[in-house]
């Protein structure tokens, strides 16, 4: 019986293990994604699936047709140029999408034994399948629209909606082994609480991908030798998006403040110092953007580490509503553990 048990909870250790995992090669998807986006390499493989008809791509023009401008050009306009480093930024970030689709259906196979013991684990699973192929094919309409905004922002949140179904699975699979003090009577201004700082976060984050619209077309008004002024010619969007930023920080403050009322100890507190630790680097990037002439390498990381934070107050709200974060027998334990 005690190796039975034993096996199974190793099994369930190794499950936990490889949600996590998916989770973070998620996460370095989304920061590839926003490498591609701030160093203009959208486009450095102008087919799909393929990348310049081949399935390794070159390494010089010399490797490509003669031609290869006009076989490429009408799509984007006669507006073809290899470039070895941009293709191979866009390349690595398509085959850092195949190793997510491969991780996430290696959770959900994984996550079979659930369907007895706990059902949304294997459900959240499924989910997190379905989307991260969804966001595949929405990879392809991408290229194929010639990086139309509407359809990178899309992209974007569908890859959001994959994160956090998969925090779904991790939290729901380990929370029976962590310290959450069931909540008391300030729960429910606590869980309204941050539903509206998730929601508002999105909200930024969309706002935020206006925001780079806006940019990219300053950009091709004034040209790179501009740079300085980049951030002068931007319209109202880029203003709100920068205010708003404080009033985001404020309801993370309310939020860190109510939790730690809540937990001294465990998992929380961990994770309020996570989240005001994000967000003051993204606010830290964000005037870094505003105020340096928008370096490249800042782009990718502000979304980063957006996306991080939306992750870990998605985490907060799930562990502060024991019905989604664990199994009744879960739940039992948590009983036990605060009378």
């Amino acid at each position: 019986m005690t190796s039975s048990s034993n096996l199974t909870n190793n099994r369930e250790r190794q499950f936990r293990s490889l949600a996590l995992l998916t989770v973070i090669i998620v996460y370095l998807l989304v920061l590839a994604g926003g490498i591609v986006r701030g160093t203009g390499s959208g486009m450095g493989c102008p087919d799909w699936p393929k990348c310049f008809g081949q399935w390794i791509p070159p390494t010089d023009a010399s490797q490509l047709p003669a031609n290869y401008q006009q076989l490429y050009g009408a799509k984007l306009k006669g507006e073809v140029e290899f470039n070895a480093v941009k293709t191979w930024i866009e390349y690595v970030n398509r085959l850092l999408g195949v190793l997510s689709g491969l991780f996430v259906f290696a959770t959900l196979v994984a996550s079979f034994p659930y369907l007895r013991k706990d059902k949304p684990v294997f459900w959240g699973s499924v989910a997190a399948f379905l989307l991260i192929g969804l966001n595949g094919w929405l990879g392809s309409r991408v290229v194929a629209t010639e990086l139309a905004h509407y359809m990178i922002t899309l992209h974007l949140f569908l890859a959001v909606l994959v994160v956090f179904a998969l925090l779904f699975v991790y939290v729901r699979a380990s929370a029976a082994n962590w310290q959450i003090p069931l909540p008391g009577a300030g729960k429910k201004s606590l869980n309204g609480l941050v539903v509206v700082t998730i929601i508002l976060s999105l909200g930024q984050v969309l706002l935020g991908t206006q925001v780079r619209e806006a940019l990219d077309e300053v950009v091709k008004q004034l040209g790179y030798n501009q740079r300085a002024e980049w951030i002068n010619n931007l319209d109202w969007r880029f203003y709100i998006h920068r205010s708003f930023s404080l009033i985001v920080f404020g309801l993370h403050v309310a939020v860190i403040s109510k939790v730690r009322s809540i937990s001294k100890a465990g998992v929380l507190p961990s994770l309020t110092i996570l989240l005001i630790l994000t967000v003051l680097a993204e606010i830290g990037t964000g005037a870094i953007m505003g105020y340096f002439e928008v370096p490249a390498a800042a782009q990718p990381i502000h979304l980063f580490l957006a996306i991080i934070m939306i992750g870990v107050q998605f985490m907060i709200w799930l562990l502060i509503n024991p019905a989604l974060s664990s199994s009744k027998l879960a739940i039992h334990k948590l009983s036990l553990q605060t009378t």
